[in-house]
């Protein structure tokens, strides 16, 4: 949201007001909270009636997900999202659904046994956390207070400390540790001065190659303050909702890249004021950092567009042999760039020991000479194609 954060107090009151709605959710259907969406009926027949009529999603993030992948849910709720998931990434994947609702969760763990019995293994798992800060696992946080409760400054400064020894000990998401991040409706909760974090925290689990898969409401217009200010349209995933365009730019600055509008509802879910908020999903990579090596690579960008740029600057032209470094030239055969790139390479490999450092600031052409190395003097004659039935090419 590109606008001032509201004052601690209205913050507090719509932290408030987001867990006890939630908790109420979890206890008894409030139709409020929905946004009609289709998901794959196969994934649902085995979930129960009280998971699929409280949840409270806005889209469908498992969509992306693949088999074998490890999962992360961030605001898992009541467990939809993670038990459809289960089924899609099989018994080789790994489901870990987080949420600080103790209602949501109990919800979730009640049938945890059940489906994993219906589906044949075991692969789901809830912790308690904040989704913005998923180092620090509440559970060992709680069992660790039972034992040394806070009852004055020194038991204040002492829990700071703990934290810290629990978030470098034992962190309840390791770094590059999952292979996909879902989320369905749950960014737009999380307070303005803690969303910064928040897409850092989902940057540092996945894997180099991992992606995020985000559905959410966003909004057309900045949402002015005494909007935000008010806890029920703050629970109710309206004065939170991140402007649309800020929504794909948080993710950009946060380091990802091939960052697509995947999903956009043509009409709004609500009007407030004149401001329409609507369902989106969007799907983020993870990936370019690294070293930039020369090893005489080169893509070709098949078009439609004369030119396209990409989240490094870089302009590729249509039919255009652009030089590019080696960790550039494998990322735009992989998804979501497949297809897209005509890749060229050298005729002549250069051993990643033997590459240099290449300077990717620069647009440059790649000459075919490079390519085919100075030396190349092959002349090579027409072939007679055609078979012996008459058929010639």
């Amino acid at each position: 949201m590109d606008l001032k954060s509201p004052t601690k107090d209205s913050t507090s009151k719509a932290e408030e007001s987001v867990y006890n709605r939630y908790a109420g959710a979890a206890q008894a259907v409030e139709a409020e909270l929905c946004c009609p969406v289709t998901y794959d009926p196969q994934y649902l027949k085995i979930l129960p009636e009280e998971i699929l009529e409280r949840d409270y999603g806005c889209g469908d993030p498992s969509a992306f997900v693949k088999p074998g992948d490890t999962v992360l849910d961030l605001g898992s709720g009541g467990g939809k999202i993670c038990y459809i998931a289960s089924q899609i990434v099989g018994e080789a994947g790994r489901i870990i659904g987080v949420d600080c609702n103790d209602e949501m969760l109990e919800l979730a763990r009640k049938y945890q046994q059940e489906i994993g019995e219906k589906v044949g293994f075991h692969n789901v798992e809830f912790h308690r956390g904040l989704i913005q800060d998923l180092k620090l696992d509440l559970d060992q946080l709680s069992k660790e207070l039972n034992q040394h409760p806070v009852t004055n400054h020194n038991g204040w400064l002492n829990l700071r400390q703990l934290e810290d020894r629990l978030r470098n000990e034992s962190p309840m998401i390791a770094n590059d540790s999952v292979d996909c991040v879902v989320s369905n409706c749950v960014l737009n909760l999380v307070r303005p001065q803690d969303r910064t974090q928040l897409i850092a925290e989902v940057f540092r689990v996945l894997k180099n190659g991992g992606r995020a898969a985000i559905s959410d409401i966003v909004c057309d217009e900045d949402v002015p303050e005494h909007l935000q200010a008010d806890p029920t349209l703050w629970s109710g995933c309206i004065s939170g909702a991140f402007r649309e365009d800020k929504f794909l730019q948080a993710f950009e600055d946060a380091g990802f890249h091939g960052i697509e509008l995947v999903k956009r509802e043509s009409e709004p879910w609500q009007t407030v004021q004149g401001i329409e908020f609507r369902s989106v999903t969007i799907v983020a990579w993870k990936g370019k950092h690294g070293p930039c090596l020369e090893r005489k690579q080169a893509v070709i960008y098949n078009g439609p567009f004369s030119h396209v740029k990409d989240d490094d600057g870089h302009i590729y032209k249509r039919g255009e042999r652009t030089a590019v470094c080696d960790k550039t030239y494998n990322l735009l055969q992989q998804p979501p760039y497949d297809g897209l790139f005509e890749p060229v390479a050298p005729y002549r490999d250069i051993p990643l020991a033997d590459a240099t450092e290449m300077d990717c600031r620069r647009n440059l052409v790649r000459d075919p000479q490079e390519t085919k190395g100075r030396d190349y003097q092959l002349t090579i004659a027409p072939t007679d194609c055609c078979t012996p039935d008459g058929d010639c090419c």
